[in-house]
């Protein structure tokens, strides 16, 4: 298994997932009053396969439960990743689940 970091940059307004020291990927946001919208995830090239983008997932929307936030997964990965782990679900309201087809 690859140890993965992830820390929140928030004046980059995104998620950083390092291995071994390098960026191996992000997953970027908006924050919002009650929400936090995530538009874009991203797995460089050389680290693809290695479970960034799923770890990357987890850390933020395991976040996101914690600090009482509403999610709105703009990003496609993010909302294939919900559809996939139904126990994500409850964290997107139903009107944005409709959009999104959660």
């Amino acid at each position: 298994m690859t140890d993965i970091t992830i820390a929140n940059q928030p004046a980059r307004h995104r998620y950083e997932a390092s291995i071994g020291g390098q960026l191996a990927g992000f997953c970027e946001y908006n924050l919002l009053t009650d929400a936090i919208m995530f538009t874009h995830t991203e797995v460089l090239p050389a680290f693809e396969g290695h479970g960034v983008g799923s770890a990357l997932a987890r850390h933020v929307l395991d976040q996101a439960r914690a600090d009482g936030q509403h999610v709105i997964p703009v990003c496609q990965f993010i909302a294939g990743y919900i559809r996939k782990h139904r126990d994500y679900a409850d964290l997107v309201r139903a009107d944005v689940a409709r959009a999104f087809k959660i």
